[in-house]
């Protein structure tokens, strides 16, 4: 079929610009990947002013300071205290006291009753209760353990106090949010007794956070037992810990992030979180999501109207039309998630399908203008010139290395920076692989080809004693037409009858195998046998004083399924701290500069990556984050340990990571008894 009539119709560009830009954002919509856009929509609303609210609400927080001045312990708070606080809240007029403090079981007796007393004498006291093991939806709740009787007597009500296992906290617990539910959370219960007008119906409900600082007064517990009792008169309390510490990077119960986090680089204690869903509930201003209808067509309204719009516009305007619409959608987005309830994920537009309507203006105008420039300019050659030009061009392609004992198959299965790799065949029949690597592939410096044939060579004879390592047979010399190469084992094929048409043979490395599973994830167990071999296997070369400088998953294959450290080019001696490194591998397995590449501890850290990659179907570039959806799979239980070693293992900080491929093998050995 011709497509030159139809690539000339006024409307082919705009078509297939619209095309093009719908795609882009139904695929962030749909695909992991777009999580993360979806994501920061949110989290950026908060960057542009929080909505006021008027309700008198007060934070009274078990912090370090209030444990130094009052002497007492973060998880074993004097119930006396408690109760003396209570007594003067309720002196003070105090409208409401939640609890953000889980009182499970029988202390001292005489304090017992007096906090007990307190709260009946207040008579409008909430308090907490615990889940083992929160899963979503709440209907999944293992167990949920109540606090003493003689507590839950004298309270006016009870709630969970859980807030969403996430990385960021982003939606009310449990979700859907209802009030036929056998269980309330915290804050709906609060709200309710507090006179709120409560939603019946399960929805999904989003956090509308009011400020890094929050709409509340704060007290240290210590100041608010010395202040007067008027202070807190007709208020609601919220009575918590706060972090010991507020960096995010410290593990720390009862802690959380939020979208104001990774500005401030400071979380927040649970009971923060507690007030500003009560909040949310007692003004009705939690945000909520479009129906999944109505943000499917706005996405492709939205793609069809900028990549049509954008491609009838020459390309330099078009950047400017561009930057416009993007701000207008940004400055859309923040606007009605400020003025109404609702929040959709505008950056899929603004900083999805805004950028692509623009790549596909400038894509579809550069192949116009070949095109104009094809059909308008016509060179005439003499038929003498194109029979020389035949005779004297030169084939584009290098020849076969000259490997006489092999039988090779061209053209090679694969092919790097610095050379190509053929199928070949011994003089016996055997199937294997030979790489040649070109001096010319370097350019002007020969340093590099040097070290990976001197690399080679010191490879080679430990290549066969360790069943993780890929085996090299053969190491040529280093020919006179600028190359050498190698022979090692092959690879399994991924085409079972690959040997029948030799042309079709392409090894099963990590990268494709992953691409074979459901979300591009293997399973906990699986990950666990990839990461105990390829551990033990750079322990290996460490201690033969080696280290491989790019573990990747493009560089593990699988020989009779066993899995291997291939790509065994890149191989060099460990080198003194203060010697200068070669900077070599590739970045997301690479540890964050300015550490260098080329260590033992990058090449656990590059392990450590392959793990987080094949096991969450993620991208470097996300760790890190997780799916929440893996936190509610079958495995989560085994994933959360597994996890525990791949955050080690990517510690930004070396003196943080696994101190060898030992340590990392131990971890990994553990995790697996554990599942077992």
């Amino acid at each position: 079929m011709n497509l030159k009539p139809l690539a000339g119709h006024r409307l082919f560009k705009p078509a297939i610009g619209a095309a093009l830009t719908v795609l882009c954002g139904l695929a962030l919509w749909q695909m992991p990947l777009g999580e993360r856009w979806e994501n920061a929509s949110y989290d950026c609303l908060f960057r542009f002013g929080p909505r006021s609210v008027t309700n008198e609400v007060a934070l009274i927080l078990m912090d370090n300071a209030a444990c130094l001045k009052l002497g007492q312990v973060r998880t074993n708070w004097d119930r006396a205290v408690h109760a003396a606080l209570l007594n003067k809240l309720t002196d003070g007029g105090c409208r409401l006291v939640v609890f953000d403090v889980f009182f499970a079981s029988e202390r001292n007796a005489e304090t017992d009753t007096a906090l007990a007393e307190a709260m009946r004498r207040h008579g409008r006291v909430v308090l907490m209760v615990k889940v083992i093991d929160p899963k979503h939806p709440i209907s999944n709740i293992a167990q949920v353990i109540l606090p003493h009787k003689l507590f839950l007597d004298a309270a006016a009500g009870w709630g969970i106090g859980q807030a969403e296992v996430a990385e960021t906290l982003r939606r009310h617990w449990p979700f859907p949010a209802s009030e036929e539910r056998d269980f309330s959370s915290l804050p709906r219960t609060a709200a309710r007794l507090a006179g709120a007008r409560l939603n019946h119906e399960a929805e999904e409900q989003w956090l509308r956070y009011y400020g890094e600082t929050g709409p509340w007064e704060t007290f240290s517990y210590d100041v608010a037992l010395s202040n007067a009792p008027t202070v807190f008169h007709n208020k609601i309390v919220f009575i918590g810990s706060d972090p010991q510490q507020t960096d995010p990077g410290f593990p720390e119960d009862d802690k959380f992030r939020t979208p104001y986090t990774h500005r401030s680089k400071e979380a927040v204690g649970g009971v923060k979180i507690m007030a500003t869903e009560f909040l949310n509930l007692m003004n009705g201003d939690w945000l909520r999501r479009p129906p999944q209808w109505v943000e499917l067509l706005g996405l492709v309204a939205a793609g069809a109207l900028l990549g049509a719009g954008l491609c009838r516009v020459r390309p330099l305007p078009a950047c400017g039309f561009a930057a416009g619409t993007a701000v207008a959608i940004t400055l859309g987005a923040v606007s009605l998630s400020h003025f109404t309830n609702f929040w959709f994920p505008w950056l899929i537009i603004a900083g999805g399908q805004v950028p692509c309507a623009l790549a596909s203006t400038f894509l579809l105008s550069n192949i116009s203008r070949r095109q104009h420039d094809l059909s308008t300019t016509i060179v005439v050659t003499p038929p003498e010139d194109r029979a020389a030009d035949r005779i004297a061009k030169p084939s584009s392609s290098r020849a076969l290395p000259d490997a006489p004992d092999y039988e090779l198959f061209d053209p090679p299965f694969g092919q790097g920076a610095y050379g190509k790799v053929w199928l070949a065949r011994n003089s016996i029949g055997q199937w294997q692989a030979l790489k040649a690597v070109y001096l010319a592939s370097f350019g002007a410096h020969s340093n590099p080809y040097e070290r990976e044939f001197t690399g080679i060579k010191k490879y080679k004879p430990i290549s066969h004693k360790h069943p993780g390592l890929l085996r090299v047979d053969f190491v040529s010399t280093k020919k006179r037409e600028g190359y050498f190469y190698y022979v090692m084992e092959l690879g399994d094929g991924i085409a079972p009858d690959w040997e029948q048409n030799p042309a079709t043979y392409r090894p099963r490395d990590l990268s494709r195998a992953r691409a074979e599973t459901e979300g591009r994830r293997l399973p906990v167990r699986e990950c666990l046998r990839i990461g105990l071999a390829l551990a033990d296997a750079l322990d290996f070369i460490h201690r033969q004083g080696l280290t491989h400088r790019d573990v990747k998953p493009q560089n593990i294959i699988f020989v009779n399924g066993q899995p291997k450290l291939a790509d065994v080019g890149l191989i060099a001696d460990i080198l003194p701290p203060d010697k200068e490194q070669t900077w070599v591998g590739t970045p997301g397995y690479m540890p964050p500069p300015p550490e260098p590449p080329g260590t033992p501890q990058a090449d656990i850290y590059g392990l450590g990556m392959v793990l987080y990659v094949i096991r969450t179907g993620r991208d470097p570039d996300f760790f890190p984050e997780i799916s929440t959806t893996l936190v509610q799979k079958p495995e989560a239980d085994d994933f959360i340990r597994l996890n525990s070693v791949i955050l080690k293992a990517c510690h930004p900080d070396l003196t943080k990571r696994f101190a060898s491929a030992t340590e990392l093998h131990a971890a990994l050995l553990e995790v697996q008894k554990e599942i077992q």
